[in-house]
């Protein structure tokens, strides 16, 4: 019998099965990251169902429930691909948060700081790229969506975790992204490039919307790009109280993910407790 043991040909052969489920690049980086952590954490013992037990129950200590259960996920994918299903094991139970914290929600106000300053310091590309995907609940990695040609017609259409949807641009971005082309001499293809003329990385927009923090009087826990698809969402969410056209806009399978983001601080929650005057 196949000692079941990890080791730098099992690891590649699971990055080509990856690529060729078609996961986004993202997931792939961030499951072979997972992957190899767990490979340091094993060394050469052969994997067992009690040491995959014990690994879980580091991640439980270290990492909050749900990035331990991102790579728990990541590790089960693993085993399965390697046909050890019987060592897989259950993530942890999560009970659903009814508010998020304070220090992690990125408000409109603080929205419209972080695009002052851009806009303060004349980088024109930040500052239109935080509007794209604030103003259209795009993840940062569907950048590459945002077109010439998907700007003049109006809507993109994204293909994304092997699901297709299309997204609207409204008719201020419309204008906002046809300008920002023609000054940059972008008559055709993706808007958001370097100066070679390939798509932004996630990182670049990261370290870019971090630099605005101390000037706008943000808190960095709260700058990053995903978190702008958070306030697009609370935003719709607010006004249409439809979460299946939202998870539908945000192109996600569950709604269950969807709930995630339209958790709010509770503050608008606890101001309208107060009105109800029922202490008397």
């Amino acid at each position: 019998m196949e000692k079941q043991i990890m080791d730098t040909k099992r690891i590649e052969k699971f990055a080509i099965y990856l690529r060729d489920e078609e996961r986004s690049a993202a997931t792939i980086e961030k499951y072979m990251r997972d992957i190899r952590f767990f490979a340091t954490f094993i060394g050469d013992q052969e994997i067992t169902k009690q040491n995959v037990k014990e690994y879980k129950d580091v991640l439980s200590r270290r990492y909050t429930a749900t990035s331990a259960n991102s790579m728990i996920a990541a590790l089960n994918c693993f085993l399965r691909f390697c046909g050890w299903h019987t060592l897989c094991v259950k993530q942890l139970k999560i009970q659903r948060q009814a508010y998020c914290s304070e220090e992690k929600e990125l408000t409109k106000a603080e929205y419209i700081r972080l695009l002052t300053v851009a806009q303060a310091r004349h980088n024109e590309r930040l500052n239109l790229m935080i509007q794209t995907i604030c103003g259209t609940g795009i993840r940062v990695s569907e950048l590459q969506y945002i077109t010439v040609e998907a700007a003049r017609k109006g809507e993109a259409f994204v293909n994304c975790k092997g699901k297709n949807r299309r997204i609207f641009i409204v008719s201020g971005l419309k204008k906002k992204l046809l300008r920002y082309a023609k000054t940059k001499n972008i008559v055709t293809g993706m808007i958001f490039v370097t100066k070679s003329g390939k798509a932004i990385s996630r990182n670049n927009v990261w370290k870019e919307m971090k630099s605005l923090c101390k000037e706008a009087g943000v808190s960095p826990s709260k700058v990053f790009p995903h978190n702008l698809r958070h306030l697009f969402a609370r935003t719709f969410y607010a006004m249409e109280k439809d979460i299946a056209k939202l998870a539908d806009i945000l192109g996600h399978a569950s709604i269950n993910t969807t709930r995630i983001y339209i958790v709010t601080s509770g503050a608008e929650h606890k101001r309208k407790l107060e009105h109800m005057r029922l202490i008397i």
